[in-house]
C-alpha cells in the first residue's frame, strides 16, 4: 500500500514557507492506519522495546497502538503544565521556534529498553530532547522511529549513534 497517498500537503502551515504533511487522512482510513502501525510494530519487536515513549501529541497517535499491540507500557512526553506529578524537563529548539518537554520523573526504570516513536523526523530537536530526558532517567534508547522523515532537514545528523527507522521519507 502506498501510504504517501494518505498524507495531505498543506502549504504555509503553521507558518509561511513550511509545507506541512498532515497525517489525519491516514488516520481516517482504517486499513492505511493499520498498515502504518504494523510497520512501526515490526521495528519495535526488532529492537526489543520494553516501553514506548512518545512526544506530544502525534507521538501518542502512533506510539499508543504500538505499545498496546506489544503489551508494553507507553510513556507520554508532554509540554509544560500537562503532567500532574513530579517531572524532569528540558528546553529545546524547533524548526521554527523553541519549546520545553516534560516526563514524569518515575516514568522510566533504569536500564529499561526504550523506543521513541513520533510522527515526524525533521530537524531532530524534539526527539533529541526526548532522548536526553529518557537517558537522564536511566533508560536505554534502543531506537527512534518515525512515520514521516524530511530528509533535507538532516534530523538524523543530530541522532548519530541511535537506530533510526522511518516509514516514509521525503527528499
Amino acid at each position: 500500500m502506498d501510504l504517501k497517498k494518505y498524507i495531505a500537503e498543506i502549504e504555509n502551515f503553521p507558518v509561511d514557507g513550511v509545507l506541512f504533511r498532515d497525517i489525519t487522512p491516514l488516520m481516517q482510513d482504517g486499513k492505511a492506519f493499520r498498515e502504518a502501525c504494523d510497520a512501526l510494530i515490526a521495528f519495535a519487536l526488532e529492537v526489543g522495546a520494553e516501553v514506548i515513549v512518545g512526544p506530544e501529541s502525534r507521538g501518542f497517535i502512533f506510539g499508543c497502538p504500538v505499545a498496546y499491540a506489544l503489551g508494553i507500557g507507553f510513556v507520554p512526553i508532554r509540554k509544560p503544565g500537562k503532567l500532574p506529578r513530579k517531572t524532569e524537563s528540558i528546553a529545546y529548539d524547533l524548526e521554527y521556534g523553541s519549546n520545553e518537554l516534560h516526563i514524569h520523573a518515575d516514568a522510566i526504570k533504569p536500564g529499561q529498553k526504550v523506543l521513541i516513536i513520533d510522527d515526524l523526523l525533521a530537524t531532530g530537536g524534539t526527539v533529541k530532547a526526548t532522548i536526553d530526558l529518557v537517558e537522564r532517567l536511566g533508560g536505554e534508547v534502543v531506537g527512534c522511529e518515525f512515520f514521516n522523515e524530511l530528509m533535507e532537514l538532516k534530523g538524523r545528523d543530530l541522532l548519530k549513534g541511535y537506530k533510526i527507522k522511518s516509514i516514509i521519507q521525503y527528499d
